[in-house]
């Protein structure tokens, strides 16, 4: 058992002792690749969502210098019909790219190092075997001698990319460096099955890439490995059952990425963090500096704090991911920066809508945060008089309600041209940004004979009545909440047993002006069919 050759069982031996989540249908994937043309895997990940994690896992599995068989007795893997074939089969290579970061006084030694250790580590197990003059010749010489060809695991491959993302030189002997193991006559000869993880994407170096033979899996297109990414459904409702936690309040915090293949996806190291202190709290970010999101929300890109304040105000913003470098530095536009954060797991992806999302509540408290430390002072102000708004709202204070919209409107956050009802559903999304908290938004929702423009429906817990919002352009906040009553877009909510507010909303162009009339939802003292106000006393009703 060596530092860097078959390292053995240990680390997934420790993961098992522990709470575990049966992830190892992974291994059926990689087994089906093993010995093809495919069998080159690049996968990306934001930090925390479990890379190293597998990459313990796939080692313990394949590493012929011990015996995992107990270890993965009873697992998912162990149902495949070639979990005997592959296991503990194969010399295996494992390279920590940040431990040889860490560990280096120098890191434009890092590389030399690298080559220098694994080939006295490969001389010194395999002695018979003649030493070459590159690490890619020394293992050549090694599977002619052996007959058995290696698999190489390399985690956080790109990391010396992000800390010397300005020393081309260094980077060019890294890429030489991979391009003598996985872009050579030699590959196929030497390799059985190669598995490296990153965060960003591969970036294509010119035309000397090491890597374009590698097979992506990212965030954007996690393909087979979707359900990989993270934790699904399924099993955050096992662990939630298991340690006594509220399944629906630990959706509200850490679900919210989606894929083809799977479409519920939560952030892994939360949950778990979650579940073993019994608390739902902000755990991912607080693993990581926020300075790194505050640094690329502050970004003066064309349309940037547009978008942010529509995706804190619970919207989905369309984005072309295309130009996007791969890289943390070439940052060209505003959509390379919000493919970007998709990447670092703060924004979540619809590849079918091709928008953007906050995905869930503990990601939404940082970009909260990141805005209220940063440069970006309109929205921080706007958050905070979205406060104020929301509580106006429901002290039902109808000047106060006109003027903070008026000042949601100045902010800048309508569109270009401020002209329809959809614009000023623009400056609404973006004036109740406090609602996300404790309701969920719903937009044109189908009632009675029409559609009700937004409802904020009240999240379960909250004691806060729900807003029934109106829109009207040219017209009046009285027509708004005579057309509530008169298409009877209530109807839709007869099941809804709380306390209501109907909340109409004008904007007159010619006086460039908001008005605003708000009224409890009692209609000629008649509850609709099925419908039961709570009688208890409402500090909102009156």
């Amino acid at each position: 058992m060596g530092n860097y050759l078959n390292i053995g069982n240990a680390g997934f031996a420790a993961a098992r002792k522990g709470t575990y989540v049966d992830k190892t249908g992974m291994i059926s994937f990689i087994n089906s690749e093993l010995g093809t043309k495919n069998k080159l895997i690049c996968v990306s990940r934001p930090r925390r969502f479990g890379k190293s994690f597998a990459a313990q896992m796939l080692c313990a599995y394949y590493d012929k210098s011990c015996d995992s068989r107990e270890l993965f007795e009873g697992l998912e893997i162990s149902e495949d019909p070639s979990f005997e074939r592959c296991l503990n089969k194969y010399n295996v290579i494992y390279l920590d790219i940040t431990l040889f970061i860490s560990g280096a006084p120098d890191v434009r030694n890092v590389v030399q190092n690298i080559k220098e250790t694994v080939i006295a580590e490969i001389a010194n197990s395999f002695p018979e075997a003649s030493k070459g003059a590159s690490l890619a010749e020394t293992l050549l010489n090694t599977v002619k001698t052996t007959g058995e060809r290696f698999i190489m695991i390399i985690d956080e491959w790109d990391a010396l990319f992000r800390e010397a993302k300005n020393d081309s030189k260094l980077q060019k002997e890294y890429i030489s460096f991979l391009r003598s193991l996985f872009k050579s006559s030699w590959t196929d000869m030497i390799f059985e099955a190669a598995y490296i993880t990153g965060i960003l994407p591969i970036k294509k170096y010119g035309t000397q890439s090491a890597m374009t033979d590698f097979r992506e899996y990212t965030m954007l297109a996690p393909r087979r490995l979707a359900e990989y990414v993270g934790f699904t459904e399924p099993e955050v409702r096992e662990l939630c059952e298991r340690f006594g936690m509220e399944f629906e309040e630990v959706r509200k915090w850490y679900d919210g990425y989606s894929f083809h293949r799977a479409k519920s996806i939560y952030n892994p190291n939360s949950v778990m963090e979650a579940v073993k202190n019994g608390e739902l709290a902000n755990y991912w970010t607080q693993s990581e500096t926020y300075e790194s999101l505050k640094i690329y929300i502050e970004l003066d890109e064309d349309g940037l704090k547009e978008a942010l304040v529509q995706m804190l105000g619970g919207a989905r913003v369309k984005i072309d991911t295309i130009s996007f470098q791969n890289d943390m530095t070439t940052i060209r536009c505003r959509d390379d920066v919000l493919t970007l954060l998709v990447h670092l797991g703060y924004l979540a992806y619809d590849s079918d809508e091709k928008t953007v999302r906050i995905p869930n509540e503990e990601i939404r408290e940082e970009f909260v945060r990141a805005v209220a430390a940063g440069r970006h002072t309109e929205i921080a102000k706007l958050i905070r008089s979205s406060d104020q708004l929301l509580e106006a709202t429901l002290n039902r204070d109808e000047e106060a309600v006109a003027a903070a919209i008026e000042e949601a409107h100045k902010a800048g956050t309508a569109p270009t041209f401020y002209n329809n009802e959809q614009a000023l559903r623009s400056v609404i999304r973006a004036a109740y940004i406090s609602c996300v908290d404790e309701y969920l938004k719903i937009d044109e929702l189908p009632s009675g004979h029409g559609y009700a423009d937004v409802v904020f429906f009240p999240k379960k817990n909250s004691s806060k009545p729900l807003l029934l919002v109106e829109l009207k352009w040219n017209k009046t906040g009285e027509g708004a909440i005579r057309q509530i009553k008169n298409n009877d877009y209530p109807q839709a909510l007869k099941g809804y047993g709380g306390d209501m507010l109907l909340v109409g909303i004008n904007y007159d162009a010619k006086s460039k002006k908001h008005s605003c009339r708000i009224e409890a939802f009692l209609q000629d003292n008649r509850t609709l069919e099925n419908m039961v106000i709570s009688s208890r006393p409402s500090p909102y009703m009156r």
